[in-house]
């Protein structure tokens, strides 16, 4: 019998060379009618859905999506911000494969080239005559939110609604929501999304209702914060009924590949940016012709195979090259861990990577003399994260709730995922767990080469202010000079870090 070790070298070489098995287009065309493919995917929003466990409030839809199709419990992203993410999922490929690992990057007059022969997973379903869409909900006319860090071709979406195709031509529709950011940074958006709840729904979640995760103090800013991203997660269940309603009323719903993904996890402290499973995990619910009802999948799997699984589900040839996997597929071999990475998030400077199997994680913090709660103009500008270091401030915070507040980070973090949900107790210098570590900076290690991990050279100075330059311009047309102030004093910070090797 191989070796766990083996048989991971084995899988992560045959990740980047499988391919669809199977009909061809052609025979799929005469078996049947081609599937339709829909994927709806909010921004910013863990697995708080009452299919996945989350009591304080009702997400019928979504539950409804679950029941007639398979649930993921354990789908991660490899990026836990959205435009790295959505750089990945839309290529089928890691991030720092195609050099797409930096938070908003190729922006400025220096741009990013994805590697000869990619292309977007929207162009391959073009190009087996599919029309292809993206659009926010309700549609506006426009088209949706797609955020890649590098150059592409718009013409790989034909428009933003499909009832717009030929008579009788399949589909291919992303639907790109707000999702967590309905509740906005402070009391305005928080009111916002509550009224827009009890308007629509009946009634609006109340602070009482919530439970938050040990690492956040009982502040009522943070409090009524997580009510109103709970609401938010009530809105986007309701908008996942409106689009299922809507297929339905075509006559095309059952005939439908329905995808429901976030792009990461909750915008908070310890969530969105880092590599915990609160910015990592997502919710990753499949239902259509060919998908089996009440399906409960435990396996990892990463956000980036709904590109192989969709196309596959197409009838569609998987490209050689790609990353992603066809975890629906008859021959596919479950995963033993996934991989994620984070880098620069805008002004930013980070490097990390972790692995996660269903029962430990491993953290490498390649910039460990940096504080675990880096300066961000964009985080640090909500209310959540205002509150939590006033807090740190005047010495409410608890050991736990302090844990972000480090000025240095240790090398390595270890987690037992099982026993410890919340990643609190760091296992990495326990010697009981030795071997367990050794094993699983391996399984870093041969991922990184074997994926061609371009974070490991420090991205240059020139790309890097080619990209502050669009950042601090965009903040001066907004007439914010406050916030443009603290951007730009970040941005010389993170200078002075790098110049000292910090």
């Amino acid at each position: 019998m191989r070796s766990t070790k083996s048989r991971l070298l084995i899988g992560l070489f045959l990740c980047g060379l499988l391919y669809c098995v199977g009909s061809t287009q052609a025979e799929k065309q005469s078996e049947s009618r081609r599937p339709n493919v829909v994927w709806i995917i909010p921004d910013d929003m863990s697995a708080n859905f009452s299919c996945y466990g989350e009591t304080a409030i009702e997400t019928p839809n979504v539950d409804q999506l679950a029941a007639s199709g398979v649930k993921f419990t354990n789908a991660y992203v490899t990026a836990p911000v959205c435009s790295t993410c959505r750089s990945a999922f839309i290529t089928g490929m890691y991030q720092t494969s195609i050099g797409a690992h930096h938070h908003r990057s190729g922006r400025g007059d220096l741009k990013i080239q994805l590697p000869v022969g990619i292309q977007l997973v929207p162009k391959l379903f073009q190009e087996a005559g599919y029309y292809t869409s993206i659009s926010g909900w309700p549609m506006n006319g426009k088209l949706g939110k797609t955020d890649y860090n590098f150059e592409w071709d718009a013409s790989v979406y034909d428009g933003y609604d499909w009832a717009k195709r030929k008579k009788d031509q399949p589909f291919f529709a992303q639907i790109q929501t707000q999702g967590g950011k309905l509740r906005g940074k402070d009391k305005g958006g928080w009111e916002k999304i509550a009224a827009a709840a009890e308007k629509k729904l009946g009634s609006r979640t109340s602070n009482d209702a919530v439970t938050l995760p040990p690492y956040y103090p009982n502040h009522p800013d943070i409090v009524r914060d997580w009510a109103a991203y709970l609401d938010s997660v009530r809105m986007t269940d309701a908008m996942v009924g409106e689009v299922l309603a809507r297929l339905k009323k075509e006559g095309v719903l059952e005939n439908t590949i329905v995808l429901f993904m976030t792009d990461h996890g909750i915008s908070h402290g310890r969530g969105k940016q880092f590599m915990y499973d609160e910015g990592l995990h997502v919710p990753l619910v499949i239902a259509g012709p060919g998908i089996k009802a009440g399906t409960v999948r435990g396996d990892v799997v990463e956000h980036i195979d709904i590109a192989a699984l969709s196309l596959a589900a197409a009838g569609i040839t998987i490209p050689k090259y790609m990353q992603a996997q066809d975890i629906l597929g008859e021959n596919y071999s479950r995963r033993e861990a996934v991989f994620a990475a984070r880098d620069r998030c805008d002004e930013t400077v980070d490097h990390m990577r972790s692995v996660r199997t269903t029962e430990f994680k491993y953290i490498r913090n390649f910039l460990p003399n940096r504080p675990y709660l880096q300066p961000c103009a964009y985080k640090d500008a909500k209310a959540i994260l205002i509150a939590l270091r006033e807090s740190h401030r005047a010495g409410t915070l608890n050991e736990v709730q302090e844990l972000l507040f480090r000025d240095v980070r240790p090398p390595e973090e270890l987690y037992d995922v099982q026993n410890d949900p919340h990643e609190i107790s760091n296992l990495a210098n326990d010697p009981a767990f030795a071997g367990r570590l050794k094993e699983m900076r391996g399984w870093l290690d041969i991922w990184m080469a074997k994926t061609d991990d371009k974070g490991q050279q420090p991205e240059t100075a020139a790309m890097f202010d080619s990209d502050m330059a669009v950042y601090v311009n965009s903040m001066k047309r907004k007439n914010d000079p406050d916030h443009l102030k603290v951007i730009k004093e970040n941005i010389a910070l993170m200078k002075k870090w790098a110049a000292e090797g910090r």
